[in-house]
């Protein structure tokens, strides 16, 4: 978990490979149910290309089929989800009918500012007109409004690991590491 900018994606398949289990990315799923023409796929590109939200049902629906799929039968990483108290305890009850309980929360912590100058950056690589500074600090303010109820949450439930995600990638790579191996259990 972390903001927009933090480097959730870069992290989550660089960890998910470490612990030798899936990334499971809502964006990844998205694109995949789109580039198969599925129902759930053709429901969530109309919302996406009015530039609306995806409904939770919508991905909670995807997500519950990802899950059940062989690969993460024995863990996961998941990244992007969820993202609303509403969403988390959908994956609540679709763990506690799988039998099975998350281990950790890994928060990447970063700094606003620079988080909007990351991501002010990104868009200028990949020619993203749509994310102005304006654009980046409404976002940050969305998911201050409604993911970061989650970290309470979560930290309720000892689950809660915060790390510093300032730095360069390497170096919050080894901080991710660090947190991972007091709760990874050994092969």
């Amino acid at each position: 978990m972390g903001p927009p900018g933090a480097g959730k994606g870069t992290h989550a398949g660089m960890l998910a490979g470490e612990v030798a289990v899936p990334a499971i990315s809502t964006g990844d799923i998205f694109r995949a149910h789109v580039a198969a023409g599925s129902e759930l796929g053709r429901t969530a590109q109309q919302y996406v290309d009015s530039g609306a939200y995806v409904p939770d049902e919508v991905t909670n629906a995807m997500v519950r089929e990802r899950l059940a799929e062989e690969d993460a039968r024995s863990g996961f990483l998941l990244d992007g989800y969820p993202r609303t108290l509403d969403q988390a305890a959908v994956l609540d009850d679709l763990l506690a009918t799988q039998g099975r309980d998350l281990t950790a929360v890994i928060v990447l912590q970063v700094d606003r500012e620079s988080l909007v100058r990351r991501l002010l950056r990104r868009a200028e690589i990949q020619g993203r007109s749509d994310d102005s500074e304006d654009v980046i600090r409404r976002r940050l303010e969305v998911y201050a409004e409604q993911t970061l109820p989650l970290i309470t949450l979560y930290g309720g439930r000892g689950l809660v690991h915060e790390i510093d995600g300032n730095g360069d990638v390497e170096a919050v790579r080894e901080r991710i590491l660090q947190v991972t191996y007091t709760f990874t259990p050994a092969t």
